[in-house]
């Protein structure tokens, strides 16, 4: 969709009055935006990071209840990957680098993975 726009000058440069001489119409398109893309934030199952843990950093940082993170731990236990939530890239990636942060100060190999939605 299109909507004209009218620029007039008012006056020549010779201070005289212009009679509509060197009026232009301008057309400014109207842009199309689109959602931003979506990514997923998936955990990985390892044989050593305690269960409880998975499912305090998903309480903590994916606010989820204890049921929904218990839920998700267990997928990600059982099937080898869970996805913890789906985010624009940025938030993504930083909960990704919170959770590796988290689980490096306690002493865990978690880890976390971008993919897109």
């Amino acid at each position: 969709m299109t909507f004209p726009l009218l620029i007039q000058s008012s006056t020549t440069p010779e201070g005289q009055a212009d009679e509509g001489l060197g009026a232009a119409v301008v057309e400014k398109e109207k842009l199309a935006l689109q959602p931003p893309r979506m990514f997923k934030v998936v955990m990985l199952n390892d044989d050593f990071t305690p269960m409880e843990f998975v499912v305090f950093v998903l309480q903590e940082h994916f606010r989820h209840d204890i049921e929904t993170a218990t839920q998700i731990m267990l997928k990600i236990h059982h099937e080898g990957r869970g996805v913890c939530g789906v985010y624009t890239k940025d938030v993504a990636a930083t909960k990704v680098e919170l959770v590796l942060a988290a689980a490096r100060e306690a002493g865990h190999p978690l880890q976390c993975i971008l993919e897109t939605a």
